[in-house]
């Protein structure tokens, strides 16, 4: 009788990784991503692919963010940085394939493969940080070239 029962739980077991997928087991579909900036203590704004903000913070942050966008389709963010002194700069925050996904193939997970990783977005993944580099703004020169020029008028 336990015999028969060890190898019951073994082909449930088996049967639930068959039926699951690789990166749905092994990886995750939200991703923590560490934000950071140079210099930091810019304010920033996540907005997904359909224009929708989903978060504001200042650096240096680690945010939660889903990698998937839908059925086959990856998720990819926008972010807007803005720091006193420094000129704006957007970047976009694109998804990768999680390698986890081809493991559908090599273990045979053909629901895997075709239905849950690409449903529940474990099939990309998003970089653990990112750090941008903010350059500081020009001042114009123009207008300390006519200052100085209407001093030099004025003796």
């Amino acid at each position: 009788m336990k015999k028969s029962a060890l190898i019951s739980k073994s082909l449930a077991s088996l049967g639930v990784f068959a039926l699951a997928g690789c990166a749905s087991i092994v990886s995750k579909s939200e991703y923590p991503v560490a934000i950071d900036s140079k210099p930091s203590g810019a304010e920033f704004t996540v907005t997904n692919r359909d224009g929708v903000v989903v978060h504001r913070g200042e650096t240096p942050e680690t945010i939660t963010l889903p990698a998937g966008a839908g059925f086959f389709q990856s998720q990819r963010y926008t972010i807007e940085l803005e720091h006193e002194g420094c000129k704006a700069r957007t970047a976009v925050l694109d998804t990768s394939m999680d390698g986890w996904y081809i493991g559908n193939i090599v273990f045979g997970g053909l629901i895997g493969l075709l239905i849950v990783d690409p449903a529940t977005g474990a099939m990309w993944k998003l970089p653990e940080s990112v750090k941008y580099e903010l350059k500081p703004e020009k001042k114009n020169s123009s207008a300390r070239t006519t200052a100085r020029h209407e001093s030099s008028a004025a003796k």
